[in-house]
């Protein structure tokens, strides 16, 4: 699933603007453009598994609430911090539908055992030729 193909309800979103951080001079200190997106999981209606990887994937940005919390404050305007935020967001949501694939654990091959026996031989046998020859 692509993050273009993520469609999110808007009653499950939650906009706020701050005050931007870092460099800027007084556009920072005037304008708040960093764009805060609350998003309440339970609305968005995810099958188990995603929301048990959206949870880890989000780490500290999911409260105990169930919200996911992501600020966006790359840009100079509120627009594109919006935007920013919310493709944040669906790439979060894509990457938390994709299912790990089960490993299925093997057994080498009664062939491949042996093989590796008669290496292991073949290599004590070199060995045992180096060491010093014993005159009884």
């Amino acid at each position: 699933m692509s993050p273009e193909d993520i469609v999110i309800p808007e009653d499950a979103l939650t906009e706020k603007f701050l005050a931007a951080t870092g460099p800027g001079g007084q556009n920072v200190n005037k304008v708040a453009t960093a764009c805060q997106l609350r998003v309440d999981v339970f609305r968005l209606g995810l099958p188990p598994h995603a929301y048990d990887k959206l949870k880890s994937l989000a780490g500290s940005r999911m409260t105990t609430g169930g919200e996911l919390v992501i600020t966006a404050r790359n840009y100079r305007t509120q627009e594109a911090n919006r935007e920013d935020a919310r493709k944040r967001l669906a790439e979060l949501i894509a990457a938390a539908h994709v299912r790990q694939a089960k490993r299925r654990p093997t057994k080498p091959s009664r062939a491949a055992k042996a093989k590796r026996v008669d290496a292991k031989k073949g290599r004590g046998a070199i060995k045992a030729a180096r060491a010093k020859v014993k005159l009884d």
